[in-house]
C-alpha cells in the first residue's frame, strides 16, 4: 500500500474531513478524494461513508488508519535508527503553546536549544478549545497544550497519541487590591457568591475549572465578561471591573491585582506536550522535547 496514501486516511480521521485533511496535508480536496479511492479499491471494501455533507471513515477504514499509525512510527524508528548511527539528529522541530504556556515556556526553552547544536525550533501561539488540541498534531511537532484537574483525558490518546506531562499549574482567584477579600490568606467557593466574573469561553480548560468553583459555592456564576488572554482579564481585575481565575506562574504581575488560593476546591490546569506516535520517534524531537521538559522542572522547582 502506498504510504502517502495511508498517511491521507489517517490524517482524514484526525482533521474530521478531506477539506481539513487537504490544508494540513498541503493538496487539494480532490487530489485527497483520488487517494481514498485508490485506497479503497487496493483494500476490497469502502474506507469511507458519507454523513450528511461530510464524510466519515468505515470500521474497515478507522482498522487502517490505526494500522498507518504503526506503518509511519516504524518508518520514523528506522530513520531515528540511521540518525543515531550517523550522529545527524539535528534538522526544525516545530512547537506551539497556548498564550500563557508560550509566555511561560518558549523563550526559555529556545535559550536551552540555542546551545544545542543543529537544532532549530519554529514556535507558534495556539490557544484552541480543549478538544481541538490533538489535532494541532498533524501540522505541529510538539504541542503544549492543557486541560482541567480532573477533566477528560485528551481525545485519541494511547496509541494514536503520545502525551508528555509538564506540569500543573494552580489557578487562583484575583480580585482588586482594594477588594474586601484581598486581605485574606486564601478563599472558599462560598465566599465568591455574587461576584461578577470576567470569564474565558467556553470549551476552555478554565471555564471546566470556573463551573466547578461555581459547583463548590452552590451558585451560578455571574459572568460579566468572557475573555481569553489573562493579561487582558488581569487589567480588567485591576480596574475593578470584575474577578477571575488567573495562573499562578503566569498571573499576579500587576500591581493593582492580588491571586488568592482556593481552598476547598482543587483549582488547577495541567500541562501537557502532545505528539503524534511517529513524530516522538524522531531524534531532533526528543532532544526539543526533553529540553521541554527540563523548562517545565524548573518552573516548577522556583515555584515550590
Amino acid at each position: 500500500m502506498d504510504v502517502r496514501a495511508l498517511e491521507t486516511l489517517r490524517t482524514v480521521r484526525t482533521q474530521g474531513g478531506v477539506a481539513a485533511a487537504a490544508a494540513v496535508l498541503h493538496l487539494t480536496p480532490s487530489a485527497v478524494s483520488q487517494q481514498l479511492a485508490a485506497l479503497s479499491r487496493e483494500a476490497g471494501v469502502p474506507l469511507t461513508e458519507r454523513v450528511g455533507r461530510g464524510l466519515r471513515l468505515t470500521a474497515a477504514g478507522d482498522a487502517l488508519a490505526d494500522a498507518a499509525v504503526d506503518v509511519a512510527v516504524a518508518v520514523e524508528r528506522a530513520r531515528a535508527s540511521l540518525a543515531a548511527f550517523t550522529g545527524a539528529a539535528e534538522g526544525t522541530v516545530r512547537v506551539s503553546a497556548f498564550q500563557s504556556g508560550a509566555r511561560l515556556l518558549l523563550p526559555p526553552l529556545l535559550t536551552r536549544v540555542r546551545a544545542l547544536g543543529g537544532v532549530r525550533v519554529e514556535c507558534s501561539d495556539e490557544d484552541v478549545a480543549q478538544d481541538a488540541f490533538p489535532a494541532l498534531t498533524d501540522r505541529v511537532d510538539v504541542v503544549v497544550a492543557h486541560r482541567p484537574d480532573g477533566g477528560a483525558e485528551w481525545a485519541g490518546d494511547g496509541s494514536r497519541l503520545r502525551v508528555v506531562p509538564l506540569l500543573r499549574e494552580p489557578l487562583d482567584v484575583a480580585v482588586p487590591r482594594e477588594h474586601p477579600l484581598a486581605g485574606r490568606d486564601r478563599v472558599r467557593a462560598g465566599d465568591l457568591v455574587g461576584e461578577e466574573w470576567i470569564a474565558v469561553r467556553e470549551g476552555f480548560p478554565v471555564a471546566t475549572v470556573l463551573a466547578a468553583v461555581a459547583a463548590g459555592s452552590g451558585a451560578a456564576p455571574r459572568i460579566a465578561h468572557r475573555i481569553n488572554d489573562f493579561s487582558i482579564a488581569e487589567a480588567m481585575v485591576a480596574a475593578g471591573h470584575g474577578i477571575s481565575l488567573l495562573p499562578r506562574f503566569t498571573g499576579g504581575g500587576h500591581p493593582g491585582v492580588r491571586l488568592l488560593p482556593l481552598a476547598g476546591v482543587r483549582a488547577g490546569r495541567r500541562v501537557e506536550a502532545l505528539l503524534r506516535p511517529d513524530t516522538a520517534e524522531r531524534l531532533v524531537v526528543r532532544r526539543v522535547l526533553d529540553e521541554l521538559v527540563a523548562v517545565a522542572a524548573e518552573v516548577t522547582g522556583a515555584s515550590a
